[in-house]
């Protein structure tokens, strides 16, 4: 079942903008989209995680990874100044479960940690089967010259990697272990992959025998104020190194532009992408300039053009 969001998102002209003002939830950093039998999830920032459900009509609220005040201890260790707000989650489902990254820090800190949780059904049940934490994937501490914060996860065969990251020294890779969902080797030094002056929020897609790096460029949470854009690049290797359409080294601030600010659509960021047979959206979010500068959800039509990603609204 095509989401009816997406179908209101192609019809083009004035009826699809009214149609994203009438159903798009309030949201902030999506997740990867994913489908559980008849029913879409997506996973936001939100206090213990926030869950958005779709069952082929509209998004709802479809609960949270943590009760409110029931956040794991190692959360108030590692960050003492996080109160469960918890950032940015992705998910993924490995073997019989889904597993949920999220960030644990505090604004204009990096002062942070990546955990990561499991739960075998998406759908209601929170009693009898909570949400299992797994602990810390990667911390990083004042100090560090990155943010542990930002989590996107990617199953490339038999491998399964991590990036994240914001500001510092900009995008990291790490390989964790499909089995478990846990890091694979804390010892190995985090693999750089980009870096700018306000950069954050990685997607790394594999397209063909190229993998794109998608990450935000600019200032995020201040609503119609807010500079977000969202930049890519590619490289043969997920490892890298990731250039930009100009061949522009993405370590050394290259970075295409993907999507920026356009009308009511102010500040797009935390992209994703959303396949379904042969097309293809880039999930987001946007700062509503005719809403109170509210974050809102928001997918637009992807295609490939030259091996590029452009989008279409």
């Amino acid at each position: 079942m095509i989401l009816k969001l997406i179908a209101a998102l192609t019809l083009g002209g004035s009826l699809a903008a009214e149609a994203q003002r009438m159903r798009a939830p309030v949201v902030h950093d999506p997740s990867t989209v994913v489908k559980e039998r008849s029913d879409s999830w997506c996973f936001a920032t939100g206090h213990g995680v926030s869950m958005l459900k779709q069952d082929g009509r509209e998004w709802g609220f479809g609960g949270t990874v943590f009760p409110r005040g029931k956040w794991p201890a190692w959360h108030k260790e590692a960050v003492p100044e996080n109160k469960g707000h918890l950032w940015a989650p992705d998910v993924i489902e490995l073997g019989d479960r889904w597993c949920v990254y999220y960030s644990v820090s505090t604004f204009g800190k990096n002062t942070s940690a990546i955990g990561m949780a499991s739960r075998k059904k998406l759908g209601p049940g929170t009693e009898k089967e909570p949400w299992e934490d797994h602990g810390m994937i990667i911390s990083s501490k004042s100090g560090d010259r990155f943010n542990a914060i930002d989590p996107a996860v990617i199953l490339d065969g038999r491998k399964l990697w991590m990036s994240f990251g914001s500001y510092w020294d900009g995008i990291m890779l790490i390989e964790l272990d499909p089995k478990t969902g846990l890091r694979k080797d804390a010892d190995e030094k985090p693999i750089r992959l980009a870096d700018a002056q306000d950069i954050e929020a990685p997607f790394i897609h594999k397209e063909g025998s190229w993998y794109y790096l998608f990450v935000n460029w600019g200032k995020c949470c201040r609503g119609a104020d807010s500079t977000y854009e969202i930049r890519v690049g590619r490289s043969r290797k997920i490892t890298g190194p990731y250039e930009d359409r100009e061949g522009n080294p993405m370590v050394s601030g290259g970075g295409t532009l993907v999507l920026g600010s356009e009308g009511r659509f102010i500040g797009p960021g935390h992209a994703s992408i959303l396949a379904k047979g042969s097309r293809q959206w880039l999930v987001h979010h946007y700062y509503d300039g005719e809403d109170r500068g509210l974050s809102k959800l928001r997918l637009v039509t992807l295609k490939w053009e030259d091996e590029w990603p452009v989008v279409e609204d």
